[in-house]
C-alpha cells in the first residue's frame, strides 16, 4: 500500500471517531512513520522495529492540573511498516488503523494498556457475534 492511501485510511479513522472525543482533542498532532526510532524502540523493550504498531507521547488530558499549559504539543504516531506487515488484505489494513489509532487516542485521554485491551477485546467479541 502506497503511503498516500495509507495516510487517508488513518485520516479517515479519525474522522470516524465519536465526535464528543474529536471535539476533546486539543494540542496533539498525528505522525505516520515507517517504523519507531531506535531510542523509542529500547525505551519500551523492544528490540524488533515491527513489534510497535503506534505510541502516545505527552500528558493524559487526566493527568493535566490547572498549571498544565503552553507546552509542546502530544503526539500519536502510528508505524506504517509494521501495520502492513502484519495485515496483508485492504480491509484488514483499515481495521487495524482504526484499532491503532482509537488504542492511542485512548492513552491520550488516560486509558490504560490494560483497559485498552479489554475494551479491544469486548468490540472483537461483539463483532463475531453480527
Amino acid at each position: 500500500m502506497q503511503e498516500k492511501e495509507f495516510e487517508k485510511l488513518v485520516t479517515e479513522a479519525i474522522s470516524e471517531l465519536p465526535a464528543y472525543f474529536r471535539e476533546k482533542m486539543e494540542n496533539i498532532t498525528i505522525h505516520i512513520t515507517d517504523f519507531p526510532d531506535q531510542n523509542t524502540l529500547q525505551r519500551l523493550g523492544h528490540s524488533s522495529p515491527y513489534s510497535v504498531l503506534g505510541l502516545y507521547q505527552g500528558v493524559p488530558v487526566t493527568k493535566r492540573g490547572i498549571h498544565y499549559g503552553n507546552v509542546m504539543p502530544d503526539r500519536i504516531f502510528i508505524y506504517r511498516k509494521p501495520i502492513l506487515r502484519k495485515n496483508r488484505y485492504n480491509p484488514d489494513i483499515k481495521r487495524e488503523i482504526k484499532r491503532v489509532v482509537v488504542h492511542e487516542v485512548g492513552h491520550y485521554f488516560g486509558l490504560s494498556d490494560q483497559e485498552l485491551y479489554s475494551i479491544e477485546a469486548e468490540q472483537l467479541t461483539l463483532e463475531k457475534k453480527d
